[in-house]
């Protein structure tokens, strides 16, 4: 292929409108509350069609379309945009960080609690295996790595014991918060319960030093 065909086909990737700008961001703004709209008023996921979220939304269906490739991918960023922002890991420690990831989670849980919108769209999207496939693909995955790797550099720093499987150790870090926050909707999520669960856990993973 010559340079000059070569540019012809960068070219229009390069005049294509980028994503993200501020016009671009107020719609699909305006599109996520339509559906948080649509659902204070009662209206179950599954009756949510893309046509009804234009409509609300003041769109066409096509604006939709150029954003989100259907209504799992919206539902999922609908959820994202109704949760607390991932938080910004402080990267001084392991122990710091994921004591700033188990806050997020209670953060989570006191959200879901308070919003009883927010607790029915949980239990709708668990009852709908495609649009639960797509919010873990999206958002459980992307946090469990994370937390994997936060471990696994736990474990290279000397911070951690390193006879022990990461995937098991991430489970002991995050159960309690999620049991607390999910299946013990009647449990107390205190400020601090974050760095009590990992200086807890903690205690019985540091490496054992050979001089003792």
């Amino acid at each position: 292929m010559s340079l000059a065909d070569s540019e012809r086909r960068a070219a229009p990737e390069a005049q294509a409108p980028a994503r993200g700008r501020p016009r671009s961001e107020a719609v699909e703004r305006a599109i996520v509350e339509g559906v948080m709209k649509l659902l204070e008023e009662g209206v179950p996921l599954a009756e949510l069609s893309i046509e009804r979220i234009a409509r609300t939304a003041g769109v066409g269906k096509a604006t939709i379309y150029r954003r989100w490739s259907g209504k799992e991918e919206l539902f999922v960023d609908v959820v994202r945009a109704a949760e607390p922002a991932d938080p910004e890991l402080p990267g001084t420690s392991m122990r710091d960080d994921l004591v700033a990831l188990l806050e997020q989670l209670r953060r989570r849980g006191l959200v879901s609690r308070s919003s009883a919108i927010l607790h029915n769209v949980y239990a709708q999207m668990k009852s709908s295996p495609k649009l639960w496939c797509a919010y873990d693909a999206t958002v459980v995955e992307p946090r469990r790595r994370l937390q994997i790797e936060i471990l696994r550099r736990g474990q290279r720093n000397g911070e951690l014991r390193t006879d022990i499987d990461v995937q098991v150790l991430n489970d002991i870090f995050v159960g309690p918060m999620l049991v607390r926050s999910v299946m013990r909707r009647d449990a107390d999520l205190p400020e601090g319960l974050a760095e009590q669960i990992v200086d807890a856990v903690l205690d019985g993973l540091r490496p054992v030093s050979s001089s003792s």
